[in-house]
């Protein structure tokens, strides 16, 4: 049974939204142990104390993808809860980056075009973004 709401562990999140040349969006799939093993998520991470959402999107982003954010722009908010914690997720539309982003800490990355991005496969906190993104040229 979850815990109160008012119990549950917060976490703030940023996570980015890459489009290549041919407007796909990159997806990472999520490694560990835990529920989501296996999903797929838009990628980024926690906030640490001290840091901006920008600034955390851009630290995990070279941890976890080897990129450097160059310019970047908020795409939506978002809050979800689970059953045992609370996320609130701030989405960026990452327009400009230097490297190739590669799996870091040895996740699979996909590219993935809007329309084929299965709401199913994508954890539920980010089901919100697909609709979104359908609406969106993310440009």
């Amino acid at each position: 049974m979850p815990r109160q709401a008012e119990q549950l562990d917060h976490f703030n999140v940023a996570a980015g939204i890459l489009r290549d040349s041919a407007g796909r969006i990159l997806i990472a799939e999520r490694l560990g142990d835990g529920p989501f093993h296996g999903m797929w998520e838009f990628p980024g991470g926690k906030i640490a104390a001290g840091e901006t959402a920008s600034q955390a999107l851009s630290r995990e982003l070279a941890e976890e993808l080897g990129i450097q954010v160059i310019a970047c722009s908020s795409f939506m908010n978002l809050r979800h809860e689970y059953d045992d914690r609370v996320v609130s997720i701030e989405f960026f539309v990452v327009s400009e980056w230097r490297g190739d982003p590669v799996g870091r800490e040895g996740q699979a990355l996909r590219w993935v075009s809007a329309e084929l991005l299965n709401a199913d496969e994508l954890l539920p906190a980010d089901v919100p973004v697909v609709a979104a993104l359908r609406g969106s040229p993310c440009r």
